[in-house]
């Protein structure tokens, strides 16, 4: 599942490059998503998998913070995409006449910027709350991955201003985010409910989907993660649904958008006819069909 979620986003990533038909806000943005995909399980599956290998369950507290901290910067960079992309579709949909100038290369780049900022931040507050407690010596946590709500409830300090940090960083990242992606398919939904066409409203709609499911799955995962980790006694609970959360969401992202968007599918097709004669082309498409029969 590692292997299929890195393989798979990277040729998201490369076809989006490669080919200049896909060079619009939609698929830029898609592009960074794959990416942060992709760091975000290369951060703790290599880790676990290693552990598995090795019957070994320690990590060295430099790089339990170094896994931390890359969980958090490539976790809220998702969040963050994803919200950027409700707002792409938002503009697209809501205000087709003005997409090109208010989604134009510099507005782009500013909003990816923001969100590698904002996620950086969010990463160095976790890491600082963490650095502020000493007594950390030989302790158990009852998950695969770094987990900085279970080792701060593991303190010998108060806790009560790290609660009141994480609350706060938890309702800025969930409720206020949250609320502008449903306010945002509000609107997309109530302009596509305008369209009179019954076949334009379905593709309006079948364009939306993909980023919608991705959405359910990647927000319905996290929550679920926070709150088996925040509220269950059961570790086994947290460990499985932090496995869903790292690895199985991702995993069905890159299937979601490639699957289901055209633009996707095509593009592998354009860069063979290009690069290659019918035997080639031919020779690569059996090359597919057999890796993805084994």
């Amino acid at each position: 599942m590692c292997l299929v979620t890195v393989l798979r986003n990277l040729l998201i990533t490369l076809v989006i490059i490669s080919d200049s038909h896909l060079h619009r806000p939609m698929y830029f943005f898609l592009c960074n998503l794959s990416f942060a995909d992709v760091g975000f399980t290369s951060t703790t599956v290599p880790k676990m998998i290693v552990d598995i290998h090795t019957h070994s369950t320690v990590i060295s507290y430099m790089g339990w913070l170094t896994q931390m901290s890359l969980f958090i910067i490539f976790g809220c960079m998702d969040y963050l995409l994803l919200k950027v992309m409700a707002y792409d579709w938002f503009d697209a949909i809501c205000h087709p006449l003005h997409f090109q100038v208010i989604m134009n290369p510099c507005c782009c780049g500013f909003l990816v910027s923001v969100s590698f900022v904002f996620s950086l931040l969010d990463s160095l507050l976790h890491s600082l709350m963490v650095l502020q407690v000493t007594c950390f010596k030989d302790v158990e946590i009852s998950n695969f991955i770094c987990d900085h709500s279970q080792l701060l409830s593991l303190a010998c300090s108060d806790s009560f201003t790290n609660d009141i940090v994480r609350y706060l960083v938890g309702i800025v990242y969930g409720f206020f985010l949250i609320s502008g992606i449903l306010f945002s398919y509000y609107k997309i939904v109530s302009s596509i409910l305008r369209v009179p066409s019954p076949g334009g409203r379905y593709r309006a709609f079948s364009t939306c989907g993909s980023h919608l499911s991705v959405i359910c799955l990647f927000y319905g995962t996290a929550i679920g993660m926070y709150f088996s980790s925040a509220f269950s006694v059961s570790p086994g609970k947290g460990a499985l649904a932090s496995v869903v959360y790292t690895l199985v969401s991702h995993m069905l992202n890159s299937f979601i958008y490639s699957l289901r968007n055209t633009g996707i599918k095509r593009a592998p097709w354009r860069l063979l006819r290009k690069t290659g004669s019918p035997q080639s082309l031919c020779h690569a498409s059996g090359l597919l069909v057999g890796t993805a029969a084994k």
